[in-house]
């Protein structure tokens, strides 16, 4: 198995988290986006004639909701992988997802450094349990680390007292991001170290400097718009 492609199917409706996820998803060794789908229906008809490895599912798509698709997949294809992205932050969904059996439970906006540490703990967990015949409780505790966590990191993101759109779990990388750096930057720059979306990042930025974070520094150039640089206080 270590020496065969892991092959993901992504279904998601918005194209341009299809294109981020499949790049990102490029960049970890051992996987292949080998199709793409925006509906329900389309992905039960993919499955009729191949069967992923693996599945990145969204919650939010036109025509089913991903944890009722969820139970569809496991009716056709038993041993298929599912991990959702989605934005829901609601311990119902997260129940439900849990209960299907999905491997786990990546929330909106996703970042790059996130997204590759659950794919390699996914093909970890994947080779792990391909060379064993039984498992010790070690081993069954270490396939199913992420997944214990994930209930709890709901719960405890809706008590924080965060404006909307602001993730606690986002919000941490971008400050850890901030504290390495020396110098001023602005948010493309920043977005780009992270993975994530210029529009992601400047919102972060700004709210870190509606709450005296951070600072921002307008610098005006030859030519084009005004530039907002971000430094540490």
């Amino acid at each position: 198995m270590s020496n065969q492609m892991i092959q993901v199917l992504i279904i998601e409706d918005d194209e341009t988290a299809t294109m981020i996820y499949k790049r990102f998803t490029q960049k970890v060794q051992g996987f292949q986006v080998a199709a793409t789908t925006g509906s329900g229906k389309q992905a039960l008809e993919l499955l009729n004639v191949f069967t992923p490895d693996l599945i990145l599912l969204d919650v939010f798509l036109p025509d089913i909701k991903g944890t009722d698709l969820l139970w569809e997949i496991r009716k056709k294809c038993r041993d298929v992988d599912v991990i959702m992205i989605t934005a829901a932050n609601d311990v119902h969904t997260v129940k439900e997802t849990i209960r299907g059996g999905a491997f786990s439970y990546l929330m909106k906006p996703i970042m790059l450094d996130k997204f590759m540490e659950t794919l390699e703990h996914y093909k970890k967990t994947r080779m792990k349990l391909s060379s064993l015949e039984t498992v010790q409780q070690d081993d069954v505790n270490t396939f199913f680390r992420m997944k214990e966590s994930e209930e709890q990191i709901l719960i405890e993101t809706k008590t924080n007292d965060l404006p909307k759109g602001i993730d606690k779990h986002t919000l941490k990388k971008i400050k850890q991001k901030l504290k390495e750096m020396s110098v001023s930057t602005n948010a493309e720059e920043l977005a780009k170290k992270l993975g994530a979306s210029h529009s992601t990042v400047r919102r972060y930025l700004e709210y870190l400097v509606s709450n005296s974070e951070l600072e921002v520094e307008v610098m005006f150039g030859t030519i084009g718009r005004p530039e907002r640089r971000y430094r540490k206080k």
